[in-house]
């Protein structure tokens, strides 16, 4: 005979029944312990509904011990807003107002990170739970009690119930790709001097593991504090050496200059020390300063400037354009090199490091953490933030909400807030899509509960059998299935938790319907009123001002290169902040433009995709900044009359295509409407090698034509070239 097949469960289904398990376990514990065991039925309610806010509606990402960590540093949180709800339910007016700050200061915390954000909406619950009557600041004592054992029982079975595998953190990922580093810079450093097709494939999987599309949410290094953003500056700058690594070219005649060998050497044994660094290993400040002084000697060799050489070094004109342009390539791996160190070194021991690196790529590194806090809130305070939509959108369909269940006295008002908080989406389309099917849930389930009510009538025995088993049964299948099963299997989940609570009739089955509705039409409302097309129109205004503001960097880049730094840069040394800005803005928008489905009145995703290149106009504003940094570092050397005309010339014609493309992304009432093309096809051959130019010119010509490719990408849109963006 035959074996029969083992069938496996599928991974989703297996991903939330332990989910499920957790959050069963906790809830029933609370909930029987307080309600039969101690007969407290208000702190029965209050341990039951904050395992069901923290383990079910909100979704912390990370593994189990993680999302216990994060429940422990929320406990002071839930204990403020249970207080601050209670008392404010007093008047409807008072708990309105409370509704609309708290709603607000829930949803823009989102800007601190994923599990900030994912732990909003089961915040947002256990605010809503204490601000409906009955005003019972009595019971306040209860309430608190019953949190404080819901959240505590919570991180326990996150802790300790059917642990899962941790993922690689975000620092093993970037030690991982800093000994890739080491292994390229030693290939490039020894003959033959070029790296194979297989280390050049495997630097690019390592490079892309890097991408936050490819980390988990809570490896993601999001934050506002320092060793978050040097972590991300970690991985940035890892990328870029690894990518400059592999186009590096070989040698013009096959042997290297000797202070080109002595530079990779060097950055070898930088990223060796960084990856031990990463492991919490010793600061890399000997291998750093070792690049430092490396670098200086093959700098002095190439960027002398026309006229008489400096002392032990040799002429410009002497040195053929081929080694020039290699000379530039090998400075800007050592320049991502030591960005590397310095980040990693931050990220490993925050303002305690001990790389002394520029001030103006690390401005945070002594910066007070509150002070970064409030520069990231700053940030975003404004309506083109999609973080600052979402929280005014969600608070002012919650604030109605809860007015409209204060005037109206609507019977478990609650209901129709929470309704509202769990339908409510960013684009229209959505939203609508969402009730549609939420409402159809919950009619099933109001029927199936109405049939159970009237079949089990006053036996809480029953009912008490019945709930620990349907609640498994409801968040194993629910985040799986989809919102009309969330919703039609909530319902009679409520149901069997308020039966308990009190004499259960069916009309508990109708209230739960016309709850769920109210709250539907509110967030369908407001989420045709506030911003209704989601990150969209956000993302095409933000990514053409980040272009505008690129394009100013990119002039004033050139002409203080031209004029051997006579001229400030167009925002002011250092840090570029409002190109910054402008590319924190564009990437948040980026972020939820890729979890939306479908664009509101707009085509599927793939038809906007092919459309423009978002990833390129992120890519472009990133390398403006490097760039620009790098070129400004003082002293400026002048570069001769004709390579200043040149590259004053190339930033002028790279800048003008800027602003044609951000022109053609967000256009304005009086844009031309004719075919502009928006590819400079004749500027390879525009570019012409003045005699004597030093390297800091070819430098300034790799930047300026690296900034040409994005701009290409942005307007092809991964279409063929002529078929891509144009202005309309």
């Amino acid at each position: 005979m035959g074996r029969v097949p083992v069938r496996r469960i599928p991974a989703d289904y297996a991903v939330s029944g332990r989910r499920a398990v957790r959050v069963t376990l906790v809830a029933a514990a609370g909930f029987y312990l307080f309600r039969y065991g101690l007969d407290r039925p208000v702190a029965a309610t209050y341990a039951l509904f904050t395992a069901v806010a923290l383990g079910g509606l909100a979704k912390i990402p990370g593994t189990g011990r993680q999302r216990a960590a994060t429940g422990l540093r929320l406990l002071p949180v839930c204990w403020l807003l249970v207080v601050i709800g209670t008392c404010l339910s007093v008047r409807t007016w008072s708990a309105v107002v409370g509704m609309l700050a708290v709603g607000f200061a829930l949803a823009f915390a989102a800007v601190g990170g994923p599990r900030p954000a994912g732990a909003v909406p089961g915040l947002q619950l256990l605010y809503i739970l204490p601000s409906f009557p009955p005003y019972a600041p009595g019971t306040l004592g209860e309430r608190l009690i019953g949190t404080t054992t819901g959240l505590v029982l919570f991180i326990a079975a996150e802790a300790l119930i059917l642990p899962e595998p941790t993922p690689p953190s975000y620092r093993q990922r970037a030690a991982h790709a800093a000994r890739t580093a080491v292994h390229c810079a030693t290939l490039l450093a020894t003959p033959p001097y070029a790296l194979t097709g297989a280390d050049i494939r495997s630097a690019g999987e390592t490079s892309r593991s890097l991408r936050s599309l490819m980390v988990p949410e809570a490896e993601r290094p999001a934050g506002p504090g320092v060793r978050d953003r040097a972590l991300a500056h970690t991985g940035l700058a890892t990328r870029t050496l690894i990518s400059r690594l592999t186009q590096l070219p070989g040698p013009p005649d096959g042997h290297p200059d000797p202070e080109v060998t002595a530079v990779l050497r060097a950055v070898a044994q930088l990223a060796t020390a960084t990856a031990t660094c990463l492991g919490s290993g010793p600061s890399p400040v000997a291998p750093y300063e070792d690049l430092v002084r490396a670098r200086a000697r093959l700098s002095a060799v190439s960027l002398s400037p026309v006229g008489d050489p400096a002392p032990g070094t040799a002429r410009a004109p002497d040195i053929p354009p081929a080694v020039l342009r290699r000379h530039a390539a090998v400075l800007e791996i050592a320049d991502a090199a030591l960005a590397m160190a310095a980040a990693a070194d931050l990220a490993v021991r925050g303002r305690h490091a001990a790389v002394r690196a520029a001030q103006n790529r690390f401005w945070y590194a002594r910066t007070w953490a509150p002070l970064l806090w409030w520069h990231r809130l700053r940030g975003h305070a404004g309506r083109r933030s999609v973080f600052f939509q979402n929280a005014a959108r969600i608070a002012l369909a919650l604030t109605a909400a809860r007015l409209v269940a204060g005037v109206d006295t609507l019977p478990h008002g609650f209901w129709a807030t929470l309704a509202t908080l769990t339908l409510t989406r960013t684009t229209m389309d959505e939203t609508w899509h969402t009730i549609r099917l939420a409402l159809a849930g919950t009619l099933a389930g109001a029927l199936v509960t109405a049939g159970v009510l009237i079949l089990a009538g006053p036996h809480l025995a029953v009912y008490a059998v019945v709930l620990p088993v349907w609640m498994l049964f409801a968040f194993t299948v629910g985040p799986v299935r989809g919102v009309g099963w969330a919703q039609g299997l909530f319902t009679v989940l409520v149901a069997l938790v308020f039966a308990q609570l009190s004499v259960p009739t069916w009309r508990l089955a109708e209230v739960r319907m016309l709850d769920v509705l109210v709250g539907s039409a509110i967030g369908a409302v407001f989420g045709l009123l506030a911003w209704p097309r989601g990150a969209h129109d956000e993302l095409r205004y933000v990514a053409a001002e980040l272009l505008r503001r690129a394009a100013e960097i990119v002039v004033a880049t050139g002409a203080s290169v031209a004029g051997g730094g006579a001229v400030a840069a167009a925002s002011g040394q250092p840090g570029h902040r409002s190109l910054q800005r402008a590319v924190v803005l564009a990437e948040s928008a980026y972020a939820q433009y890729q979890s939306e489905p479908t664009p509101f009145g707009g085509p599927a995703r793939g038809g906007i995709t092919r459309t423009v290149d978002w990833q390129a106009t992120l890519m472009a504003g990133h390398h403006t900044l490097w760039g620009s940094d790098r070129l400004l570092t003082p002293p400026l050397a002048g570069l001769g009359p004709a390579a200043a005309e040149s590259v004053s010339g190339l930033g002028e014609r790279v800048a003008g295509r800027m602003l044609l493309v951000s022109a053609a992304l967000d256009p304005g009432a009086d844009t031309p409407t004719g075919q502009i093309p928006l590819i400079d096809s004749a500027l390879d051959e525009s570019v012409t090698e003045p005699p004597g130019a030093p390297r800091l010119y070819y430098a300034t010509v790799s930047w300026l034509e690296s900034l040409m490719t994005d701009l290409t990408r942005i307007a092809h849109g991964g279409t063929a070239p002529g078929r891509g963006l144009r202005t309309p």
